[in-house]
């Protein structure tokens, strides 16, 4: 089986996404992007004790790299559309988990979106994040519902966890946009220095 790189936020989705990747037999590396100040510790440390039941489940390391992602929301706002700021947002969180699967030689990268379930997860705005990167991207959730999401989460142990009391992005604009256009978007990230900005927070990443 192959190596990939899972975008895990401390939600319900990206546990159960995980868990369907390595229910397969494939070799997983989480990525975390952390968005404080604009968020508190809870996400992370949401996603620790879900990686500490899938390693338990299945007697696999699972090695999380924890990048800085809150200096990198504070540039976006202050120099493009807010509207489309949640689209950027997740541009450069692709670029990171491709930047990290390139030192873990991963093949393909990971996430828990299931369409539809949020501005940033139309079929327009998904494509305009992942024209960022190259590597392949697999979306196990993709076809599920909410309530089908739930159930598997229950069935995994990581439901509760995801549901505790936390702060949610202080970041998200208030009417983001549902589509995109990606010269629209191109434009919009021709306003900040993409590879300084990448740069810096993978290289202050934290393995854990």
């Amino acid at each position: 089986m192959a190596r990939g790189v899972m975008l895990m936020s401390g939600g319900i989705d990206s546990p159960v996404a995980l868990n369907f990747m390595l229910r397969q037999g494939h070799e997983m590396v989480a990525v975390h992007m952390d968005n404080r100040p604009f968020t508190d510790d809870t996400p992370l440390e949401k996603v620790v004790d879900h990686l500490a039941i899938l390693r338990e489940r299945y007697a696999q390391p699972i090695p999380l790299y924890v990048v800085p992602h809150g200096s990198t929301q504070v540039t976006l706002m202050r120099n493009t559309d807010r509207h489309v700021g949640c689209i950027l947002c997740r541009r450069f969180m692709w670029r990171s988990a491709e930047r990290i699967a390139e030192r873990e030689n991963a093949t393909f990268l990971t996430t828990g979106e299931a369409l539809g379930q949020v501005a940033s997860q139309t079929l327009s705005n998904m494509r305009s994040a992942t024209a960022s990167v190259r590597l392949p991207i697999v979306r196990p959730l993709i076809g599920l519902d909410k309530q089908e999401i739930e159930r598997e989460a229950k069935e995994l142990g990581t439901y509760g966890i995801s549901t505790r009391p936390g702060v949610c992005c202080q970041a998200v604009p208030d009417k983001p946009a549902t589509r995109s256009n990606l010269i629209q978007i191109l434009r919009e990230e021709e306003r900040v220095d993409v590879e300084a900005i990448l740069d810096d927070a993978v290289r202050k990443a934290v393995l854990r």
